[in-house]
């Protein structure tokens, strides 16, 4: 299975941009399409939190759960001017760190 993460900030400034430059009911896909695999997304997770967690694997998955998610986000660039500027990395980062700060 696939999937591409968008850092809340990113989404933010994406939906903020489509109400102030698009038209009223325009759709616009505003995500992320750098797509991970959700093995590298728990890899990745567990090397930059440190974590001695293992890596659990299961056949069964949730009924209608898709392969691959990732959006079109070419309508957002080209008329919004917006595309995500937080890395996977980045976004997972200062997810680690606000999750120690509250925990």
């Amino acid at each position: 299975q696939t999937r591409s993460f968008c850092y809340i900030d990113d989404q933010v400034k994406g939906q903020i941009l489509a109400m102030e430059k698009g038209e009223p009911g325009e759709v616009f896909n505003i995500g992320n399409d750098d797509e991970h695999s959700i093995l590298e997304f728990a890899q990745q997770i567990k090397k930059l939190a440190q974590s001695k967690s293992k890596i659990i694997f299961s056949e069964e998955l949730p009924e209608d759960d898709p392969r691959k998610r990732r959006p079109d986000i070419t309508k957002a660039k080209r008329i919004l001017g917006w595309k995500p500027q937080v890395s996977l990395k980045e976004g997972l980062l200062k997810t680690i760190e606000y999750f120690r700060k509250v925990l």
